[in-house]
């Protein structure tokens, strides 16, 4: 049987990794908040202007710095925070869930997705900001740009997908390492977003802040549900 030592750190390890979730839960919200007032008021309009302005060659606010490779590289990044691509990998991995018989974290996935697309669209129509006009749209936009989509639901699927895998991994290395990957991927995402110049600096702030408040808070409801079934004699399956 399990020493009582090893069981209470277990549950010490399980209650920090719980409390720091919650921390970041709360930064999120509270930094989006404060995004979305100061942008509501126009503080942060020079700022912004500043950063999509530096991204253009003096002069020429429709010619982008740097060479023409980092454009169309920037564009292929971007790809990876659209609709289609973020419908196709969400597919994918519900298609294998369902193989798998992980309905726990299906509900995860599909709860996250969803919810964070409706957040976000709900989002955008309340504070209504207008695409930027001082610069030169390098991709085509409909939307209206408060905050960007493409940053928060990668911040959303990305991130969620990455810890359901990193759980599953023996190493901490590996753990650590899909985690990174997954965060470089949706900073990159966001970065793209201002360099084609469809987004303000503080849409993507925002969209990264609220993306990654909903994603940890899904994964906080779906460990509670877990936990009360745990506690309520009816365990999970082992294929969970």
């Amino acid at each position: 049987m399990e020493s009582i030592k090893n069981i209470i750190h277990r549950v010490l390890q399980i209650e920090i990794k719980v409390l720091l979730r919650v921390l970041l839960i709360v930064i999120g919200f509270l930094l989006f908040i404060f995004l979305t007032d100061e942008v509501r008021e126009g503080e942060t309009k020079h700022f912004d202007l500043m950063i999509l302005e530096s991204l253009r060659q003096p002069g020429n606010f429709h010619q982008p710095v740097g060479p023409e490779w980092v454009e169309l590289a920037m564009r292929d990044i971007t790809a990876l925070g659209g609709g289609t691509v973020i419908i196709i990998i969400t597919l994918s991995v519900v298609g294998y869930l369902i193989i798998q018989k992980k309905y726990n974290s299906l509900w995860l996935i599909l709860g996250a997705t969803i919810g964070g697309a409706l957040i976000g669209f709900m989002l955008k129509e309340i504070v209504a900001r207008e695409r930027p006009e001082a610069v030169f749209h390098l991709v085509y936009v409909t939307s209206l740009s408060f905050p960007s989509g493409h940053s928060m639901m990668s911040m959303v699927v990305y991130i969620t997908q990455a810890s359901l895998l990193a759980q599953i991994q023996p190493k901490r290395s590996l753990k650590i390492y899909i985690i990174t990957v997954a965060l470089i991927l949706t900073f990159l995402i966001g970065i793209s977003r201002v360099f084609l110049g469809v987004h303000y600096p503080t849409d993507v702030l925002a969209g990264w802040s609220i993306g990654i408040a909903w994603a940890l808070l899904c994964w906080l409801i779906a460990w509670y549900i877990r936990e009360r079934r745990i506690q309520g004699g009816k365990s999970p399956k082992p294929t969970d």
